[in-house]
């Protein structure tokens, strides 16, 4: 089986109720990184399984979701991800200061 993938997913959910039930489900898929910005650390089974949960929810013609893969976790996915102001606090573990 193949390593995971790092993914940033984002939406716009134009009603608050889907909203809130996309909030919920991708809380079993990743951690939040922004009110509708999440990172997601997945196989490729993962994201079959995010993207088809997802799809249910969403209205097609209203709502959007954007998924970006920034490759395998064990790779160069960390150093991709940059932060300016405020860090989740996971995120400032990680930190380096020179």
């Amino acid at each position: 089986m193949r390593g995971r993938n790092c993914y940033v997913v984002s939406y716009d959910i134009m009603d608050p109720r889907r909203l809130q039930k996309v909030h919920k489900t991708m809380k079993g898929f990743g951690d939040a990184v922004h009110y509708s910005v999440f990172r997601c650390d997945l196989t490729p089974k993962g994201r079959v399984e995010m993207i088809a949960a997802l799809a249910v929810l969403i209205k097609h013609d209203e709502d959007r979701v954007m998924i970006i893969d920034l490759g395998p976790v064990e790779g160069m996915a960390e150093d991709r991800i940059e932060f300016l102001g405020v860090h989740s606090p996971k995120e400032k573990e990680n930190a380096i200061i020179v």
